[in-house]
């Protein structure tokens, strides 16, 4: 009788529930929540400037883009450039306690040299350097520098070596596949969020304010909008493909261990 009244109860009380209460464990889910909220904010807003607002914006007449874009823009880059900076940051943070761990249980297991340095180090100086040679492809915005297809080409073939270098630069045996992953993954992130605040927010600003400018005042748009507004739509467009191999190897750090040990 006692047994069936102990089961009944848990019955209807439902599952036991028991929540962590280490520092650490709550911390780090709490970091983790914050950072998928923050990126599926970004890549949400992401999809939809390529999928949704660059065709409606080209549909639209002169005058009436005058009033819809600036009000429009201006909201969504907010969101788009906030939840970009919340997504790297919280995964850094994340990414900087799995390879401190790492490098910690390494030196316990007899890897004298195991340093959380190098990865972090590594990280920031490959996927810094990969920012800088794909952006110097498209300042340009003319000739073959124009064309999707090339930069497409470049960036497949920047972000390869990239991922390549950095897995060699750590390779010493006691790296994880999750801090592998996310290092390559992060990094991709890291190219993702230079290009939201130093081309794509720096060239939509004055976008904005010219656009709004016409549109109240009748100030002309300078002629070198047309080019600045290429060379953005191309960023664009190359970070909405740089999330198809961001979100696998995020994916993968968990799930599909092809790295490390």
């Amino acid at each position: 009788m006692t047994a069936m009244f102990v089961t009944s109860s848990k019955v209807f009380f439902g599952p036991e529930i028991h929540f962590p209460t280490d520092f650490n464990t709550n911390f780090l889910i709490l970091i983790r929540w914050i950072h998928f909220l923050a990126g599926i904010t970004w890549i949400g807003l992401l999809y939809f400037f390529n999928l949704v607002n660059v065709p409606l914006m080209k549909e639209l007449d002169a005058p009436t883009k005058g009033k819809v874009m600036p009000a429009l823009m201006s909201r969504a880059l907010w969101w788009f450039r906030m939840s970009a900076a919340l997504t790297v940051l919280m995964g850094l943070i994340y990414w900087g306690n799995i390879v401190a761990t790492d490098a910690s249980n390494a030196q316990t297991q007899g890897f004298a040299g195991a340093s959380s340095g190098t990865a972090m180090a590594s990280f920031f100086l490959i996927w810094t350097i990969v920012w800088a040679v794909l952006y110097a492809c498209i300042v340009p915005a003319k000739g073959i520098f124009d064309k999707g297809a090339f930069i497409g080409a470049v960036y497949a073939v920047v972000v390869f070596v990239a991922a390549w270098l950095f897995l060699i630069w750590n390779n010493h045996g006691w790296e994880s596949n999750r801090l592998l992953s996310i290092g390559i993954g992060g990094g991709i992130g890291w190219v993702m969020l230079l290009n939201v605040w130093g081309v794509i927010w720096r060239i939509q600003k004055r976008l904005i304010q010219w656009t709004r400018d016409n549109a109240a005042n009748g100030t002309p748009i300078p002629e070198k909008a047309k080019a600045m507004a290429r060379q953005a739509f191309l960023v664009s467009r190359a970070n909405a493909f740089l999330s198809i191999p961001l979100l696998f190897f995020m994916g993968a750090a968990s799930h599909y261990p092809m790295f490390g040990k």
